[in-house]
């Protein structure tokens, strides 16, 4: 799947993925009128506006972006209804072409680890049947439980051909109460990035690994260090735009070809109907305004280079 992921970013000339990231205070109000009216003001009329939503947005985007990222937690707060959704939007979005990356952010050892890792990238088995829970093509995993949290992600990667992307150094402004501590005299966060690099040795595409990392758009000096340590990880990049991180600090993340990184943007996009810049579009256009803001995230990138 690193390969497939590679292809589209070179096919789209767009290093980006887009963050479906639905929060009921970004979905305008004629898709939760419509939703409501169905199933009422429930879990289940939440979950069919996010699936609305979702839906009018990759419309717009699938075109544009080689790869989509859904943070369950987003969809989780609805229960089963949420999760539903969750589901409906992977399939969709498989069904355009693109790549989904499932932002999940699971860290446990043993066969509870080996769970996570069948639920999203591998299968399961039930009676004579085998099937695909939810079906992601990556997964973003948390590392603080060592080689015992990641080595089963791995092995479904292997056997998937599938990916993750683990936690190296994240984007919000505490991370650096753990991730920034000295250990032996080096910041951890360089410590964890060497294990990546260990980890996905053997688990190899054509240029790039199964196994990536999670650097934030944040700390454009700490990006620099990580991807030389982590030569054959493709860095998932979050931070850029509402978070505070801009295209100038982006360089360091790629190669000189201008591979090795995606840069996510999730409400900068989906909700950019709600910015002055977009307000044109109004909300019953929500869905053009997400389109005209991936495209100029993928313009501001393309000026980096």
């Amino acid at each position: 799947m690193i390969n497939r992921l590679v292809e589209q970013i070179k096919a789209k000339k767009a290093p980006v993925v887009v963050g479906l990231d639905p929060m009921l205070s970004y979905i305008p109000e004629h898709i939760l009128k419509k939703a409501y009216a169905e199933f009422g003001e429930t879990l289940e009329g939440a979950g069919e506006a996010v699936w609305q939503y979702n839906k009018g947005i990759v419309d717009q985007i699938y075109d544009l972006v080689p790869a989509v990222k859904p943070q369950i937690a987003m969809y989780e707060q609805f229960g089963i209804p949420g999760l539903i959704a969750f589901v409906k939007t992977v399939d969709y979005c498989k069904s355009k072409g693109l790549v989904v990356i499932g932002d999940v952010k699971r860290g446990d050892i043993g066969s509870t680890s080996a769970a996570y890792a069948s639920a999203h990238l591998g299968n399961v088995t039930v009676g004579a049947n085998t099937f695909g829970a939810f079906n992601e093509d990556f997964a973003t995993v948390n590392p603080y439980l060592g080689t015992d949290g990641i080595k089963p992600f791995v092995d479904v990667c292997k056997k998937e051909k599938k990916g993750i992307f683990v936690l190296v150094k994240t984007s919000n402004p505490s991370s650096g109460e753990f991730q920034d501590r000295l250990v032996d005299g080096r910041p951890l966060y360089e410590l964890v990035g060497e294990k990546v690099n260990e980890w996905g040795s053997d688990c190899m595409g054509d240029d790039y690994s199964y196994v990536g990392a999670v650097v934030g758009a944040t700390y454009p000096e700490m990006g620099k260090v990580l991807r030389k340590v982590m030569p054959k990880a493709y860095i998932l990049v979050p931070g850029y735009g509402a978070q505070g991180g801009k295209a100038a600090d982006l360089k360091p993340y790629f190669n000189e070809d201008g591979l090795g990184a995606i840069v996510n943007s999730s409400r900068g996009i989906i909700a950019a109907y709600k910015q002055e810049k977009y307000a044109r579009f109004g909300a019953e256009h929500y869905d053009e305004a997400s389109r005209q803001a991936t495209i100029d995230m993928i313009e501001d990138i393309a000026s980096i280079f």
